[in-house]
């Protein structure tokens, strides 16, 4: 939604998105018996520095962006593999309730930036 309703460039989007979804990839870890784990605070900082630095004037709603799509791609789509791993009878991709770290960290971002 906020990719076609704003003013923010595709390619800021692309660039944030990855940039946290290596991130992400990075820090996160599989624990046994809950998922995919990581510090909860990284993700949503860097979203809301990159889109400082990236475009100050769409710097919310480029923040929402890349934390999301980043925390998702990067905990939970590159990481599928140790998911099956884990041995979990079912995964929910991209959390669970409205609590979930997905979008908490997109809620977080924007409010840092």
């Amino acid at each position: 939604f906020l990719l076609t309703h704003t003013q923010v460039n595709l390619l800021d989007a692309l660039i944030a998105v990855t940039a946290v979804a290596w991130v992400a990839k990075r820090i996160s870890r599989p624990i046994s018996g809950m998922g995919i784990g990581m510090p909860m605070l990284v993700a949503p900082i860097l979203a809301a520095v990159l889109a400082a630095v990236l475009d100050p004037a769409q710097r919310a709603p480029l923040a929402y962006i890349g934390g999301t799509l980043g925390v998702l791609i990067g905990t939970d789509l590159l990481r599928l593999n140790d998911i099956r791993r884990l041995g979990a009878r079912m995964a929910a991709i991209g959390g669970a309730g409205a609590l979930d770290g997905v979008f908490i960290t997109g809620l977080i971002a924007v409010l840092l930036a």
